[in-house]
């Protein structure tokens, strides 16, 4: 057995998921390599070497260019907010290291489109964190759809609202900077459009609009300061999909009482399915003739399930989730599989959102294509 160095850049919420997830994953799963936590980045050292000593990590930098050309280090998980994907995935392309960013890939279609390119030339495993499709019952739905349950699929309604940001009060953040983030299209729809890509394939053209709906906030918790907002607050969009069929897209940080309302409904000429990460265990599904939805259930006959738990019911959560991502991550860097979303299909996804910012600037169809 082999040695995989991990080197981890970032230390918020999404730097301690993958933390737990690389921890995890060798207890859930047998893998082909053992997985050594080499080193863990942050611009805070004191932070860096709390969260290096209390995830595992052998090593802390207060630089993250110091963790990339670290030998001991073979894949680079970011986990930074948007605006530095780009340079430090670069940056790690070119030292040759394989790279697990979170979403969105990068803050502009034309960084995309060059990490994608530079992933292809440099010949390394890449992966984006688009982790809700690697719940099992996602690859559920996946199967349905491919295999004819539904019929012809006809329509897809996607939703994913949150309501961190209702709050008119709530401080200015990075996210609220156009060029470190994208609002809520970046923020939450890129999942959406990410798994309509992935349950339905590709998306011919869209017509959008999009609103800032609270146009300053308050520079901090507190401050009498305002700064203006030039982010979107909600975006909603028509989708044309390649197969024919016709979508409606929707993403809000403004919704109050929703916490993770990532939701479809897929209707086809014999069926409907339904879905809900605030629910993630379970499926809605409807057959033409019956006299309403089934409730399909999460267990231990679904890929990945039984991993951690035996029996139905019992349920999964968000953090498990980012263990199958990261198993599937693990295998891919093994030769062993090709699941996950690399940066080619993150490019798309960028893609997409690029041509829905046109839609709604100009107000008119585009198409994908063309962007």
């Amino acid at each position: 057995m082999g040695e995989l160095g991990i080197g981890l850049i970032g230390t918020g919420f999404m730097g301690r998921a993958h933390a737990l997830a690389f921890r995890n994953v060798s207890a859930v799963f047998e893998l082909p390599v053992r997985l050594h936590l080499a080193a863990l980045a942050d611009a805070d050292r004191q932070r860096a070497e709390h969260c290096s000593a209390a995830w595992g990590f052998a090593r802390a930098h207060d630089d993250w260019q110091r963790l990339i050309d670290d030998p001991q280090v073979d894949l680079v998980a970011i986990t930074t907010p948007n605006h530095l994907h780009f340079p430090m995935a670069m940056a790690a392309l070119q030292a040759g290291k394989a790279v697990y960013c979170e979403k969105p890939l990068a803050v502009s279609v034309e960084q995309a489109e060059q990490m994608q390119q530079a992933a292809k030339a440099a010949g390394v495993v890449t992966r984006v964190g688009y982790n809700y499709q690697h719940n099992p019952m996602i690859l559920q739905a996946k199967a349905l759809i491919d295999s004819g349950e539904l019929g012809q699929i006809l329509s897809f309604q996607g939703e994913f609202s949150e309501d961190f940001m209702a709050d008119p009060h709530a401080p200015f953040s990075w996210r609220c900077e156009p060029q470190h983030a994208g609002g809520a299209l970046a923020d939450l729809g890129s999942h959406l459009l990410a798994m309509a890509r992935y349950l339905l394939g590709e998306v011919e053209a869209v017509c959008a609009d999009s609103q800032t709906v609270h146009q300053q906030r308050p520079a901090s918790a507190g401050s009498q300061e305002q700064r203006p907002i030039a982010v979107d607050d909600q975006a909603h969009a028509l989708l044309r999909f390649a197969s024919g069929a016709r979508g409606t897209f929707s993403s809000s940080w403004l919704k109050h009482g929703y916490k993770n309302h990532l939701s479809f409904e897929i209707s086809g000429t014999r069926g409907t399915l339904a879905f809900d990460q605030e629910r993630l265990n379970e499926l809605r599904l409807y057959r033409a003739g019956d006299q309403g939805f089934q409730r399909l259930l999460a267990g231990p006959a679904l890929p990945g399930y039984a991993a951690f738990s035996p029996a139905p019911g019992h349920q999964l959560g968000y953090n498990e989730l980012k263990t199958l991502e990261v198993h599937e991550l693990i295998m891919a860097l093994s030769g062993q599989g090709h699941g996950g979303t690399d940066f080619a299909e993150a490019w798309q996804v960028e893609r997409l959102a690029a041509a829905i910012r046109v839609a709604a600037r100009e107000q008119r169809w585009v198409n994908v294509n063309a962007v």
